[in-house]
């Protein structure tokens, strides 16, 4: 590789001047000429002058030009994405969730009296349309399903009632299906069945009970305990 000298260096600083003088002048077509003809030296101050000569090429008056159309000079191309809204997580095994995931309306609440009931009510009602899918409001496993309430009475439908791991219980009352079988193991969320409008019911809705037990009778304030789990109820 042939040295660069002292006047080697001093041509290509001439050479630099020359060029930028060129381009302000206008004359595109000389310079290119001109830079590829230093390219095809070899020399690494050659080269480097090369470069310098593409840089210029674009450059009149100290300002960048070429650059695409519409955009500013040194206005960034970088595209802005939208981002996807974040899923909600899946349930754990640890958390408790309402018995219909999606749109409801509370009706009738625990503690209601009423000539619809011949005590007071003993649970919560989700006003749903029939085919609203049920789901477990925590891990456990079915205890009682099917019709007469499964065991409970005619009044109730359709039902099922699932044994928690804590040992407590939840009933799902006038079902138009019912998914699950006595002895079936459930997971928190997972389908149970569809709400209906079977027993003694004034329309389609979900009637949701805690209890202390399998048995009728023994209902507790369910929105109070899914409160107090932290369920979005």
């Amino acid at each position: 590789m042939p040295k660069i000298t002292t006047h080697r260096i001093r041509e290509n600083l001439r050479l630099r001047t020359r060029v930028a003088t060129v381009a302000a002048a206008g004359v595109t077509a000389s310079v290119v000429l001109t830079g590829a003809a230093v390219a095809a030296d070899g020399n690494p101050a050659d080269v480097y002058a090369a470069h310098t000569v593409s840089d210029l090429v674009g450059t009149v008056g100290g300002e960048r030009t070429g650059e695409p159309a519409g955009e500013p000079a040194g206005a960034s191309t970088e595209k802005t994405t939208e981002r996807e809204p974040a899923a909600e997580a899946e349930p754990t095994a640890e958390d408790w969730v309402a018995p219909i995931d999606g749109d409801y309306e509370l009706s009738a609440t625990y503690g209601n009296s009423g000539d619809r009931w011949t005590a007071k009510h003993s649970g919560q009602d989700f006003a749903v349309p029939t085919g609203t899918e049920v789901q477990s409001v925590h891990g456990g496993t079915v205890v009682k399903a099917g019709g007469n309430g499964a065991g409970d009475g005619p009044a109730y439908g359709n039902a099922v009632v699932i044994e928690h791991d804590d040992g407590t219980f939840t009933q799902y009352a006038h079902l138009s299906e019912v998914d699950v079988a006595a002895g079936d193991r459930v997971e928190t969320g997972e389908r149970i069945a569809l709400s209906g409008n079977t027993g003694n019911s004034s329309g389609p809705h979900l009637h949701f009970e805690v209890r202390t037990s399998a048995e009728y009778g023994t209902a507790i304030d369910p929105m109070e305990f899914l409160r107090a789990e932290n369920a979005k109820v």
